[in-house]
């Protein structure tokens, strides 16, 4: 396997684990990307530009990130109430009053941002057209029912992350969140990241798909919990029907999905930009700061945590963001992230300096931890040993 890039001394294991990961675990084409202390120590990228295909991955091949793209998502409503245009602590029906209906009147914005805002599902699930309509998406998930109590208890809103976020930055900001995206965060920072692919960066993207996971000795294999594959497949569970809430489920390699503005799962990301992006909110790289100190403690803190009604395991969240626990092993305790569905993955850990960004072609079957990701977490913990 022929591996591009480079890593600094003492990096070496990350280069060893990435290798690894295509030896056994079926990798295709990934890249890995690591920053410490806002500089660049890591970065790596092989295999095919496409699941099925044969070109070679390049150094700025960007894949869809699925939902890593909810970290970036987090970052917009934290920098906007930094700056003073939204306020987490008010309901959101003071900004989006048509989302008062059906007892979601004291509905904050907080609960949106630590997936407590009760409305993870859809009884009137939308097609993927439907979904890329900001206008219909709203008055959808705004006559929505909750489904416990806001602010009660949390669960993983997968898909109606997208319309809770995206509506609040419309009506706070009047764009939509990933022009928002565009203009105060990739632009400054010189991202290759997209939430909504410009037509002119198509040709860049590689095709995604799932990945068969090998089954030669020395693979690692991974299985869900017997109580977790019985969410995912009975149709009627909180688990089968957030993930459903887009129906049928959209082909990830249509141009028409990639150029839709969805912040729970559609970004489009380099490795490098990925963890760029994170390097951003814990220090300044190359002048650019994106949170300030009070915002990053904010971003971090626990604010929901135990049995998730929706991924049925038990997940923390910050605002925003998934913590280092048992469900989404980050580097160390005071990580901070957001894997993507059965690959992706970005995070930061301030105490150490390092921001992480993992991005592959191939989907695994698991949620929350990826074990090609892990591998390569790992190796970072051992060059930091």
């Amino acid at each position: 396997m022929d591996v591009n890039g480079a890593v600094a001394e003492g990096f070496e294991p990350v280069r060893e684990a990435f290798v690894r990961n295509f030896a056994t675990m079926g990798e295709r084409g990934a890249a890995v990307s690591v920053y410490r202390d806002g500089r660049k120590v890591v970065g790596l990228w092989a295999g095919t530009r496409d699941i099925d295909g044969t070109k070679p991955w390049e150094q700025d091949t960007a894949q869809i990130v699925r939902s890593a793209t909810k970290g970036v998502a987090a970052a917009v409503l934290l920098m906007l109430a930094e700056r003073g245009e939204l306020d987490l602590d008010a309901p959101i029906g003071e900004y989006w009053p048509e989302f008062k209906a059906h007892g979601k009147e004291h509905t904050l914005v907080r609960h949106v941002l630590a997936h407590q805002a009760g409305v993870p599902v859809l009884d009137r699930p939308l097609t993927p057209a439907e979904a890329a309509d900001p206008d219909l998406a709203a008055a959808v998930l705004a006559a929505q029912p909750p489904t416990w109590e806001p602010g009660t208890d949390h669960g993983y809103h997968a898909q109606t992350y997208s319309w809770l976020t995206g509506e609040l930055v419309r009506r706070a900001t009047g764009r939509n969140i990933g022009e928002w995206i565009a203009a105060e965060i990739a632009g400054p920072l010189g991202l290759d990241l997209w939430v909504g692919l410009p037509e002119a960066e198509a040709h860049r993207v590689g095709r995604v798909g799932l990945l068969e996971v090998p089954t030669q000795a020395g693979a690692l294999r991974t299985r869900p919990k017997p109580a977790v594959a019985d969410a995912y497949a009975d149709p009627d569970s909180l688990t089968h029907r957030a993930f459903a809430a887009i129906t049928p489920p959209p082909d990830e390699n249509d141009p028409v999905y990639r150029a839709a503005v969805l912040p729970a799962s559609n970004g489009i990301a380099t490795a490098d930009s990925l963890a760029r992006f994170y390097a951003a909110l814990t220090g300044e790289v190359d002048g650019v700061r994106l949170f300030a100190p009070q915002t990053l403690e904010r971003a971090r803190s626990e604010t929901s945590a135990g049995p998730d009604r929706v991924l049925v395991v038990t997940t923390r969240f910050g605002l925003g963001y998934m913590l280092h626990g048992s469900a989404s092993p980050l580097l160390a305790p005071g990580s901070f992230g957001h894997p993507g569905r059965g690959g992706a993955l970005g995070f930061a850990d301030p105490e150490s300096g390092i921001a992480f960004g993992y991005v592959t072609n191939g989907f695994r079957a698991s949620v929350t931890t990826d074990p090609r990701a892990q591998a390569l977490v790992r190796a970072v913990r051992t060059s930091l040993a």
